[in-house]
Parts: structure tokens; C-alpha cells; sequence
């Protein structure tokens, strides 16, 4: 058997001053495929940990589902002693990390005209609400109010319930997984001219980029789109319905899968009505389609219905919540689930042949590894001690 390479971000230093979500989600995915990240927290700590119940010890499963891999160390940044920690942690980083506000680095002295002079290969991430300029610039970002600021709560919802925010924060993770391609682009270009840069992905323009199809339906035909609930403003049948057991999803991309999914079902004849025969007829038909099908559906247990569509090559699924999705035959079949002492977490969906993603440590305590850390970048032990009378370091979090 083939061994194991190791992760394919091993050698990679990155300095993770980031909270919340879209920062740690983002330096999560790196830590996972073996890049050495040491998360920054301010004394107060990242404000996730308190985001519970549930907890486990002091800290929110908010804060664990997004913090594995990574080493903690307490470091007051708005002390002249812990911003001089940080610049000789970035003597040897490749990565620096941040979403504090627009500005908040330049006050300190340590902005990124300093940074590019003083670590020319260093890449530079920022992750902000709206970007450091424009009317919104510097203003502070969420995932709801962006999500309501995009369009993205205007498309979302029925008739019946109105706009609604999407159940996940899709924003957020959106950004730090653009954020973490930008990382991956400017260090791929690092490796041609041998010099690092600055990047920043923003919630604002995030939450634009993800607005699809609405956007371009938009730009093709200049009008918002209208509240749909599950349904597809561009296909149908594309819809939630009930059958004997549970709901079920169907989606259908095109006219072929109409017809093969007519056959499969045993209502032929569906796909030569005139009225159901293309998808323009389908979306102009949709009531009568929908009446249609869930009288066939409704003869049908789930999962079985399902297993059959799916097996045949038909775009089916059941509505399941999440307990039954993380404990299903297939994300058990493909370690879908991982586990370490006590800790279990959904595994990195980036599954390369031989540098495999891997679990080597659990989500860290507040200052965890401040000593450790340290050490590894020249403080002796009675500097360490020091800088923690100073309250420059912390191992506890200052409330």
C-alpha cells in the first residue's frame, strides 16, 4: 500500500488573527490538510466561545466546529509589547490572517504598507464586512444583515412566509472559503515572483458573488425575483414533495431527465403533454405539474422511492435533518464523521489521493500553547514569564 504523503499545506505558518467564523473556517480548511496555524486571540478571547450551550468545558460547540488543528496562544495586540510578539512571529510566517476593522493595523503602526516593506513574501489576508473604502467602507459586517443587504433574504421564502435569512450562515463561510482560495492563488503566484501580497475578500461582495441565478436572471431581464419557497425560479420540476413517509427533494435539469423521470414513476404520458413537454411549458404549468406528481408520490415510501430515483440516475433525495444525515450509511462509508478524545467534527469535503487531510489535534483551549508557541520563536522561559506579568501574553481570558 501506497504511504500516506503528508497534508498538502504542511511547511506552512500561518498566523490566524481572526474570530467568529468566516477567519477560523477559513484557516480551519488549511490546518486541515497540515498547515501549521497559531490562532491570535485577544485577551477576552474569541467571543464564539461563549456562543452556547451546548459547551464542552468553557467552550461553545460554535467555537469547537470551527477551531480543530490549530494552536491558541493570548496575545494583547493593543499593547507595543504584543504587537513586537507578533512582528517577530512574522519573520518566519507565510500567512497572516486578520478581520479586524479597516484601519485598526494602520492605527497600530503595523499596517500593510509596513508589513509588505518588512516581510516582502508574507501574503496578507483580510476578511471585512464591506472593504476599507466606498460609502460602506469600514463599517462592521454580519452574516443576516448582509444576507438582507445582498437580495439573498428577498429570494428567500415563500408567498406564505414571507423573506426569509437562510438557516446557515452562508455568508460567512462563503468568505473564508474565498478567502482560503485567495490565500492558495497568491501563494501559487508567490512561487513565480517570489514576492507575497496583500488580499481581502469582503461579506458584502461574498454575499453578491453567491446571488445565483437571481443576479443574472436580473441582468438578463431587469426584474428581482419573486418568492418561490423551495422551488427553482429556472426549473421545474425542482420542488419539495410529500409522499407516504417522508418529504422528498426532486430537482430535474432538463428535458431528458423530465422524460426518464416520467417513465421511472410510471406516468409516461406526462412528459408529451404540451403542457409539461419543455421546462418553459414546466415553469408556466407549475401548479398543474406539482398536482401531477404529488398524486404519484404520495403512493411511495421515501426512502425506498429515492434509492430507486438515484439508482437510475434521477436527481432525488430525502428531506432529512442532520442526525440522520451524519449517522447515514454513506457518510459513515466515506468517514464522513471524525473523531479524537472527545472531539467529533464533519471531515474536510477536500479529499486529495495521498496528502489526506487529518485530524491531529482537537480544538485548543484559550492560550493552550502561548509557552509553547513562544518557545518555538526564540522566547526564553523567563521572557515568556515576563510578557505574561505585563499582560502582554494570557493564559486565561481577561472578561
Amino acid at each position: 500500500m501506497t504511504e500516506t504523503a503528508s497534508g498538502a499545506m504542511t511547511g506552512l505558518r500561518v498566523i490566524d488573527l481572526t474570530r467568529v467564523l468566516g477567519g477560523p473556517y477559513c484557516t480551519q480548511i488549511l490546518a486541515d490538510h497540515g498547515a501549521n496555524v497559531i490562532k491570535v486571540e485577544p485577551p477576552a478571547g474569541d467571543e464564539v466561545r461563549d456562543w452556547g450551550p451546548p459547551f464542552h468545558g468553557e467552550d461553545a460547540a460554535y467555537f469547537v466546529g470551527i477551531n480543530r488543528n490549530k494552536r491558541s496562544i493570548g496575545l494583547d495586540l493593543a499593547s507595543e509589547g504584543g504587537r513586537a510578539v507578533l512582528m517577530k512571529m512574522l519573520e518566519s510566517a507565510d500567512v497572516l490572517i486578520e478581520n479586524f476593522k479597516p484601519g485598526t493595523l494602520d492605527k497600530w503602526g503595523i499596517g500593510n504598507d509596513v508589513l509588505r516593506a518588512k516581510f516582502p513574501r508574507l501574503v496578507h489576508c483580510r476578511i471585512s464586512g464591506f472593504g476599507a473604502d466606498g460609502p460602506r467602507g469600514g463599517n462592521p459586517g454580519y452574516d443576516a444583515i448582509i444576507q438582507a443587504m445582498t437580495g439573498m433574504i428577498m429570494a428567500t421564502g415563500s408567498p406564505q412566509s414571507g423573506p426569509m435569512r437562510i438557516g446557515v450562515p452562508v455568508v460567512d463561510i462563503t468568505t473564508g472559503l474565498y478567502a482560503a482560495i485567495g490565500i492558495l492563488m497568491a501563494l501559487s503566484e508567490r512561487q513565480r515572483s517570489g514576492q507575497g501580497q496583500f488580499l481581502e475578500t469582503t461579506l458584502f461582495e461574498t454575499g453578491l458573488s453567491v446571488m445565483h441565478p437571481h443576479a443574472a436572471n436580473y441582468f438578463m431581464h431587469g426584474k428581482p425575483p419573486s418568492l418561490t419557497g423551495n422551488e427553482h425560479p429556472n426549473l421545474v420540476p425542482y420542488a419539495i414533495f410529500p409522499t407516504r413517509t417522508d418529504n422528498i427533494f426532486i430537482g430535474v435539469g432538463n428535458d431528458g431527465t423530465f422524460r426518464k423521470l416520467c417513465k421511472e414513476i410510471g406516468k409516461p404520458d406526462l412528459a408529451s403533454d404540451p403542457r409539461f413537454a419543455r421546462n418553459k411549458d414546466r415553469i408556466a404549468n407549475r401548479e398543474a405539474l406539482r398536482m401531477e406528481l404529488a398524486a404519484v408520490f404520495s403512493q411511495h415510501d421515501a426512502e425506498p422511492l429515492c434509492d430507486r430515483l438515484l439508482a437510475a440516475g434521477l436527481p432525488a433525495g430525502p428531506v432529512q435533518s442532520i442526525d440522520r444525515a451524519l449517522t447515514g450509511a454513506h457518510a459513515s462509508y466515506r468517514g464522513d464523521v471524525i473523531e479524537k478524545d472527545w472531539y467529533k467534527g464533519v471531515a474536510s469535503p477536500i479529499r486529495l489521493s495521498r496528502s489526506k487531510p487529518s485530524l491531529r489535534n482537537v480544538p485548543p483551549t484559550f492560550g493552550q500553547h502561548t509557552a509553547e508557541v513562544l518557545a518555538e520563536f526564540g522566547y526564553s522561559t523567563s521572557e515568556i514569564e515576563a510578557l505574561t506579568a505585563k499582560g502582554v501574553i494570557c493564559t486565561e481570558r481577561r472578561r
